[in-house]
C-alpha cells in the first residue's frame, strides 16, 4: 500500500511538472492561443450549420468558417488598424506643428466656467497652463520614446504578429474540427460527477460567448456611433476617437461618455450650440442606453455581473495580460461567480 501511495505521488509530481512546462512552452504564443479558443466558442454554431449545410464534411464546414473569420473579422481589424494609425499620426503631427493648440482650447473652456468649478480645480492644481502643458509635453516625450522603440522594432513586431496570427488561425481549424472530441476528452479528465462536469462546461461556453458579446459588441457599437457623431460634427479623426470611445466603453458608468462629453461642453462654450446640444443627445439617448438595451439581449439575465465587478475585473485583467486582459478579466471574474454558485448548490459539499 506505501509502494502504491508513493507511485501515485511520483506520478502526480510527474504529471504536474510536464503540464507546467507544457504551458510554459505555449506562454510566448498565449495570445494566439487565447483567441483561437475564444473564436473556435463563438462560431461554434456558424459552423454547425455550415457542417449540415457540407452534408457533414467537417474538413470543408471548418475552412469555410475559418474563411467567414478571416472575411468579417480579422480584415475589418486590419483595415481600422491602419487607418487608426493614419489619424493618430495625423493628429500627434497637427499638435506638434501647432494647428491644433491646446492651450488655446483650455483657455477658452476656463473663461466660462464658474467661480466655484475654478476654485475646485485649482485645489488640484488643474488651473495652470503652464502646470498642464508641462504634464502634456512629459506625456508627449514618454510617447515619443515608446513610438521610437516600436519603430525600431517594427519588423521583430511584424514577424512575430504574423507568426502569432498563423499559429491562431492553424490552430482555430483544428479546435473547430476537432473540438467536439477534444472537450469530451477534457471533460472526462475532470475529477466531478457528470452532472456537474455538465454544468461547469456549459457554464464556461456561456461565458465565454456572453463576455465577448456582451463586453466587445456593446463597445463596439458605442465607438462606432460616437465616431459617427464626430464624423458629422466635423471633428479630428474621428475614427480614432471611436476606437478610444469603444475602449472606454469596456468600463462602466463612465464609458465613452470621458470623450464624447468634454467635446460638447467644448463646443457649448465656444459658440457653436446646436452642436454641443446634439452631441449631449447623442451620447445619452443613443451612446448611452445601448448598454442598458444591448447588452441584457446579448448577455442575457442568468451571468449579468455588477457594473463594479465588470470595472474592477476589466482594469485589473488588462493590468496582467495587456490589450487582452479586457476579455480575460471579466470572462475570469463571470466564472468565479458560476463556479461559486455550482458550489453553493452542490448537496455533495454540504452534507452534515
Amino acid at each position: 500500500m506505501n509502494q502504491f501511495t508513493l507511485q501515485q505521488k511520483f506520478f502526480l509530481l510527474l504529471l504536474t511538472l510536464i503540464t507546467i512546462g507544457f504551458f510554459w512552452i505555449l506562454f510566448p504564443y498565449s495570445g494566439a492561443v487565447f483567441w483561437g479558443v475564444v473564436f473556435a466558442i463563438l462560431f461554434e454554431p456558424l459552423y454547425r450549420w455550415l457542417l449540415d449545410k457540407t452534408k457533414h464534411k467537417p474538413t470543408v464546414a471548418a475552412l469555410l468558417t475559418l474563411l467567414s473569420i478571416i472575411v468579417m473579422v480579422l480584415i475589418p481589424v486590419a483595415l481600422i488598424t491602419g487607418s487608426l494609425m493614419q489619424q493618430a499620426a495625423g493628429v500627434y503631427s497637427m499638435i506638434s506643428s501647432g494647428h491644433i493648440d491646446v492651450g488655446a482650447y483650455f483657455r477658452q473652456v476656463m473663461s466660462v466656467l464658474p467661480d466655484w468649478v475654478t476654485s475646485l480645480l485649482e485645489r488640484f492644481d488643474l488651473t495652470s497652463l503652464s502646470t498642464l502643458q508641462q504634464k502634456l509635453q512629459d506625456a508627449a516625450s514618454q510617447i515619443s520614446q515608446t513610438a521610437a522603440r516600436q519603430v525600431i522594432n517594427a519588423g521583430r513586431n511584424t514577424f512575430d504578429f504574423l507568426v502569432g496570427m498563423t499559429v491562431m488561425l492553424y490552430l482555430l481549424f483544428f479546435l473547430l474540427r476537432d473540438g467536439k472530441g477534444l472537450a469530451a476528452k477534457i471533460r472526462s479528465t475532470v475529477p466531478l460527477s457528470r452532472k456537474y462536469k455538465q454544468r461547469l462546461f456549459n457554464n464556461f461556453t456561456t461565458v465565454v460567448r456572453a463576455t465577448v458579446k456582451g463586453n466587445v459588441l456593446v463597445a463596439i457599437v458605442q465607438g462606432a456611433l460616437g465616431g459617427l457623431a464626430f464624423w458629422f460634427l466635423g471633428i479630428q479623426a474621428p475614427l480614432l476617437w471611436a476606437v478610444v470611445m469603444a475602449f472606454l466603453s469596456l468600463l462602466p458608468a463612465v464609458g465613452a461618455a470621458i470623450v464624447w462629453a468634454p467635446v460638447a461642453i467644448y463646443l457649448l462654450v465656444s459658440g457653436s450650440v446646436w452642436q454641443g446640444v446634439a452631441l449631449i443627445a447623442w451620447g445619452v439617448l443613443a451612446i448611452g442606453l445601448v448598454d442598458n438595451i444591448l447588452r441584457p439581449i446579448l448577455v442575457g439575465k442568468d451571468i449579468r455581473m455588477p457594473d463594479y465587478l465588470v470595472l474592477i475585473s476589466t482594469l485589473g485583467g488588462m493590468e496582467l495580460f495587456g490589450l487582452n486582459g479586457f476579455v480575460i478579466g471579466p470572462m475570469i471574474a463571470a466564472l468565479f461567480i458560476a463556479v461559486w454558485d455550482l458550489f453553493a448548490t452542490a448537496e455533495e459539499f454540504h452534507q452534515e
